[in-house]
């Protein structure tokens, strides 16, 4: 049977949250719920694919869930955010950059590498007693200072 895909409205800025306990909650109840997904691009909303009588169920006991949008979305409006984007950026060992997104997101480092077949920057947190080199996605950092 074909699920469709429909819009739920959150709070502003507790769309991870919802998701998650949305998620948590079908998966222990067994619902016929395929696919979760909440494009940074869009704030206030998250989409699922499933039954909306089980989405309908749901929605009525998380926190933070204002509804079920009833007319289902069209996969191809929401393809576009799924698809990954190719990031061209410059960084160089010994700038200064800011994690923007992710677990890490609002940390400052210093590059230490920058592996751009992989895309991913080894950083060392600043802000810390002991510096920390960790490795996030170069799609998840800004530059703050370039490096002389």
């Amino acid at each position: 049977m074909l699920n469709l895909l429909y819009a739920i409205k959150t709070i502003i800025g507790r769309e991870n949250v919802v998701l998650e306990a949305m998620a948590g909650k079908a998966i222990s109840r067994g619902l016929d719920i395929k696919a979760f997904v909440h494009p940074e691009e869009i704030k206030g909303y998250i989409f699922v694919e499933g039954e909306l009588r089980d989405i309908d169920a749901l929605v009525k006991e998380i926190p933070h869930a204002r509804g079920v949008i009833r007319q289902p979305v069209p996969l191809s409006d929401v393809i576009k955010f799924l698809e990954t984007k190719k990031i061209e950026i410059e960084i160089k060992a010994g700038d200064i950059i800011e994690v923007i997104g992710g677990p890490f997101k609002g940390e400052k480092g210093k590059v230490t590498r920058f592996d751009k077949i992989k895309g991913e920057v080894t950083m060392e947190l600043i802000e810390v007693t002991v510096p920390i080199p960790i490795t996030v996605n170069a799609g998840l950092v800004k530059i703050i200072k370039k490096s002389e």
